[in-house]
């Protein structure tokens, strides 16, 4: 039997997922402060690996793995749906969209401190 180290967040049913195969596994539950933390590490985690894809199928999973671990920090962080809503919604007013694809070259500032 081949022993493997992890040391991260895994999704609910994967210990479950695990057994179900024969195999043998650790787990711990985490406190609040410390699922946060691991929250976001895997936040980067998903990140990156939808930023690899480039299967449009696989995409599609690796967002859906995204957003459920953005979820899982808002819902650890307290917020409400609504909130998350109205902060996507100033955000967007703000500073706009990537509809019309804006590359952004270059700037010269007129501040004299720069």
């Amino acid at each position: 039997m081949a022993h493997q180290v992890h040391n991260k967040l895994v999704r609910d049913r994967i210990p479950e997922k695990i057994q179900s195969k024969g195999d043998v596994c650790e787990t711990k539950i985490l406190t609040l402060e410390e699922c946060v933390a691991e929250l976001r590490k895997k936040i980067v985690e998903e990140a990156t690996e939808l930023s690899e894809t480039t299967d449009r199928e696989q995409l599609l999973f690796e967002y859906a793995d995204l957003m459920v671990v953005l979820d899982a920090y808002m819902e650890a962080m307290e917020f409400s749906p609504a909130d998350i809503k109205d902060a996507l919604t100033r955000n967007i007013e703000d500073k706009g969209h990537f509809k019309d694809r804006v590359f952004l070259i270059s700037t010269d500032s007129h501040d004299e401190s720069s």
